[in-house]
C-alpha cells in the first residue's frame, strides 16, 4: 500500500511541480534566445494578459459582436482603464467590463483580479535571469500560456483571429482627421516579399503607419497604388508635403506621379554619405564620413552647399564615381535646408531612421514565423506588426516647429499652380 501510495503521489504531480518541471526543460539554450526573451518578455506577458482577458469575456458573454442564445444575461459592457504588474512595473491595460442586464450589476473578471494579485512577468524575468531560456520562442510564449489557463491551440487560434481583425481594422483607418506634414516611406522584405511601407507624423508630431502593400521590388506602380489608396481614405497633401526617402527611383517617381509639384522631398543623408564612401576605399572611408557630416550639419542651405561642392571637387580627383554619387539627387539632401528647417526638425526628418525604426520592430515580430503560406498571412502579421509597434511611437522631436514647417511647405508651392 505505502509502494503503491508512493507511486500515485509521484505520477499526479502538483501544478507548482509541473511548472518548475517545464522551466527545467528549457535551460541550456543560446545566449542569443536569452536576449531575445529579455527584451520582449514583458511585451509577451502584457500581450498573453490581454487575451487571458478576452478570453474570460468571451466564456461569460460570447464573442463579440455576438449575443449567447441561451437565455444568458451577461453582455460586454465597454473597458475601464487598469493596470496590472509586469515585473514589479505597474502597466495600464484595457480591461473588458461584463454587466448583467437583467440585475444592472457588473459581473468582475475573475483572470483580472488574479493578475492584480500576483503580477504577471517575475517567472520569466527571473527564468531568464537565472540562465533558463528556450530554443522555440514559440513554444515558450505556449508554456507561459499554459500558465495563465490557456492552451497553445487555443492562444493560436486566437491570434489568427485578431490578425485578421487587426489587418481589417488597420486598412479601414480613416485619415481625413488628421493632417500629415511628412511622410516616410521605405521598403522591407519580409520572408522574400518587398513590402512597402508609408508612415506619417501630424502637425502635432504624432506618428502613424499609414499603409503597405506587397511588391517584388520598390518600383513606383505599387507605391503609386498604396498612396492613391491612402488619398482615398483621406490624406490631404493640397497645402504641400514633405517626402522622406531613400534614394530610390521607383519611389521617386511615385511621388512625382501622385504629389506632383506639391512634394518637397528629402532625400536620405545617411544613405547618400553611405553611398558616397562606398565608392572608396575602406582606409579613407572614416575620414570622408566625417566630412560629409560635418557639410551636412552646416545649419543654412548655403553653408552646406558650398562645403558639399568643395568636397565634390576634392572627390574628383580621388574617385570619380563617389563624386558622381555625391552629386546625383544632391539638392534633395538639402531640402530642410532650403525650407530653412535644418536645425529645428533635421534631427528627424533629414533621415530615413524613423521608419528604419520601425522596419526593424516589424522584423522582430515576424521573425519568429517559420512557415509563411501566403499572401494574406503576410498581410496579417504586418498590420499586428506594425500596430503592435505603434504603441510605442513617440512624438517627433521637434513637434514645436512642425507649424514652421506646414508654412514652408505652402510657401514651396509654385505660383503658377
Amino acid at each position: 500500500m505505502d509502494s503503491q501510495h508512493s507511486t500515485d503521489s509521484e505520477e499526479t504531480p502538483t501544478p507548482e511541480t509541473n511548472r518548475s518541471e517545464a522551466l527545467r526543460e528549457v535551460l541550456d539554450g543560446s545566449i542569443d534566445t536569452k536576449l531575445h526573451l529579455l527584451r520582449h518578455h514583458a511585451k509577451m506577458a502584457h500581450l498573453l494578459a490581454k487575451h487571458l482577458l478576452e478570453e474570460e469575456v468571451e466564456d461569460l458573454a460570447g464573442e463579440r459582436y455576438s449575443r449567447k442564445s441561451d437565455g444568458n444575461s451577461l453582455r460586454r459592457w465597454g473597458t475601464n482603464p487598469g493596470s496590472i504588474r509586469i515585473d514589479g512595473e505597474k502597466v495600464p491595460i484595457d480591461v473588458p467590463r461584463v454587466r448583467d442586464t437583467d440585475t444592472g450589476e457588473e459581473q468582475p473578471l475573475e483572470s483580472y483580479q488574479a493578475m492584480k494579485r500576483t503580477g504577471i512577468g517575475e517567472e520569466l524575468l527571473k527564468a531568464i535571469m537565472l540562465g533558463v531560456s528556450q530554443k522555440d520562442y514559440k513554444q515558450v510564449a505556449g508554456q507561459f500560456a499554459d500558465g495563465f489557463g490557456l492552451s497553445q491551440s487555443s492562444v493560436s487560434r486566437r491570434f489568427q483571429e485578431r490578425a485578421r481583425q487587426a489587418l481589417e481594422e488597420f486598412e479601414g483607418r480613416s485619415l481625413e482627421e488628421e493632417n500629415f506634414l511628412a511622410l516616410w516611406i521605405d521598403g522591407k522584405r519580409v520572408a522574400g516579399e518587398q513590402m512597402i511601407v508609408c508612415m506619417g507624423v501630424t502637425e502635432s508630431g504624432y506618428k502613424k503607419v499609414l499603409g503597405f502593400t506587397q511588391a517584388t521590388t520598390e518600383r513606383a506602380e505599387p507605391v503609386i497604388e498604396l498612396l492613391r489608396e491612402l488619398i482615398g481614405r483621406g490624406l490631404t497633401f493640397e497645402e504641400g508635403i514633405l517626402c522622406v526617402i531613400d534614394g530610390s527611383k521607383g519611389l521617386r517617381k511615385a511621388i512625382d506621379e501622385v504629389f506632383g509639384d506639391l512634394a518637397q522631398v528629402q532625400r536620405c543623408q545617411w544613405h547618400k554619405r553611405k553611398n558616397v564612401v562606398g565608392y572608396l576605399p575602406k582606409t579613407d572611408q572614416k575620414t570622408w564620413r566625417r566630412k560629409l557630416q560635418r557639410a551636412y550639419q552646416e545649419t543654412t542651405y548655403e553653408a552646406a552647399k558650398e562645403r558639399l561642392t568643395d568636397l565634390h571637387a576634392e572627390l574628383q580627383q580621388v574617385s570619380r564615381s563617389a563624386a558622381r554619387s555625391l552629386q546625383e539627387g544632391l539638392e534633395e539632401t538639402l531640402t530642410l535646408h532650403r525650407l530653412g528647417l535644418f536645425d529645428e526638425l533635421g534631427k528627424s526628418l533629414k533621415t530615413t531612421n524613423c521608419i528604419e525604426s520601425l522596419m526593424g520592430d516589424i522584423e522582430e515580430y515576424t521573425q519568429n514565423v517559420k512557415r509563411w503560406h501566403h499572401s494574406p498571412q503576410r498581410h496579417q502579421w504586418m498590420a499586428v506588426a506594425v500596430m503592435e509597434a505603434e504603441d510605442g511611437f513617440r512624438r517627433l522631436d521637434g513637434y514645436d516647429d512642425l507649424p514652421r514647417l506646414r508654412k514652408a511647405l505652402k510657401k514651396a508651392i509654385p505660383d503658377d499652380r
